[in-house]
């Protein structure tokens, strides 16, 4: 079975019930997510032997953390324990115009505070196929952007395909720290996935005749973008999403695959949007299960896109979705029908 190893961050998310803003009333739901493990989830759902490695507190909120990959599953064994606390975030879910909010509060968790002497890099990527991990996870310090640097370097060795979502999140480091940092990781990565934002504000490309908040999206311009990413870190692949943003509520989702040679645009699907977290690791994990089970260009990008379209529509983080379903979604099947 096709072995995919995932390293990141989980974190307790913590939101208020439907569209209520942060502490509009006394409840929130308690649930688990991060750009790794989402990813891993999903290639679990896929049929894949999925891994997800991380640091985690031996305490019950850690082991729930454990828990709730486990029940989906998700290899928890190659897991740290260790450390005081596990990374939470507050999510206030957007609607109409009004835009969803995240609150970080992850200072001083286990993984944040992890060296290299943490993880057997190459017992955990014995029989590895693939590796994948994001921009966000070497913006939690320099000791962790280490830890991801020495896994590439034994992934590399070890002939395992790399995947990296640049991710860039302002609230963990600046552009500068992120461009010096990933500009190094970068070498060792064969398959690279961004958004509209990313490649301008980590490595300064931008798309020409670009309007991201008035739904404009030039594919000439995210073209010459893939191109120079490509040459720039010699990938085999670059990955772009394309979000319309109509509001945050409605969205036209779609993307690019670059091969190196041709480019390719998926169909654009319109969302009603549910919950839009962890849309981009669902498209992540959908071109990563395309590329290991041997889907075209074509195929790997229309499979990504609908995966991901279907992740808008479910509550948290975990895209709780399977082929069939995104197969379904592939061949035209949008109507949103009753399936009997």
């Amino acid at each position: 079975m096709t072995k995919v190893v995932t390293f990141g961050e989980l974190m307790l998310r913590l939101a208020p019930e439907g569209y209520y803003r942060l502490f509009q009333n006394d409840r929130m739901s308690a649930t688990f997510g991060g750009g790794e493990a989402n990813v891993a989830v999903s290639l679990a759902n896929f049929g894949l032997d999925s891994v997800f490695v991380s640091k985690l507190p031996l305490n019950a909120v850690g082991q729930a953390g454990v828990n709730s990959l486990r029940s989906l599953g998700v290899d928890t064994s190659d897991i740290v324990r260790g450390g005081d606390r596990t990374g939470i975030y507050f999510v206030e879910k957007g609607a109409s115009q009004r835009g969803s909010v995240c609150i970080y509060d992850r200072a001083g968790s286990a993984l944040s505070l992890a060296s290299t002497f943490d993880f057997d890099w190459t017992k955990i990527l014995e029989g590895a196929d693939w590796f994948h991990f994001t921009g966000i996870t070497p913006a939690l310090g320099d000791n962790v952007a280490k830890i991801c640097e020495e896994a590439c370097k034994i992934a590399k060795a070890m002939g395992v395909k790399i995947s990296c979502d640049l991710n860039y999140r302002a609230k963990l480091w600046s552009r500068e720290k992120a461009r010096a940092v990933m500009s190094e990781l970068c070498k060792y990565v064969d398959v690279c996935i961004a958004n509209e934002e990313d490649a301008k504000d980590v490595f300064g490309i931008e798309a020409d005749a670009t309007d991201i908040y008035g739904g404009k999206l030039n594919h000439q311009g995210y073209k010459t973008v893939a191109m120079q990413l490509a040459e720039q870190f010699d990938f085999e692949k670059v990955a772009i999403t394309l979000r319309g943003s109509v509001s945050a509520s409605d969205n036209d989702w779609s993307a690019m695959l670059y091969d190196g040679n041709d480019f390719y645009f998926s169909k654009q699907h319109r969302l009603h949007i549910v919950d839009r977290v962890g849309g981009g690791d669902s498209f992540g994990a959908g071109l990563i299960y395309s590329l290991v089970t041997g889907k075209t260009s074509s195929e790997a990008i229309e499979f990504a896109v609908a995966a991901s379209a279907l992740k808008h529509s479910i509550e948290g983080d975990y895209n709780r979705v399977t082929v069939a379903e995104v197969e379904r979604l592939v061949s035209g099947d949008g109507s949103g029908r009753v399936q009997r």
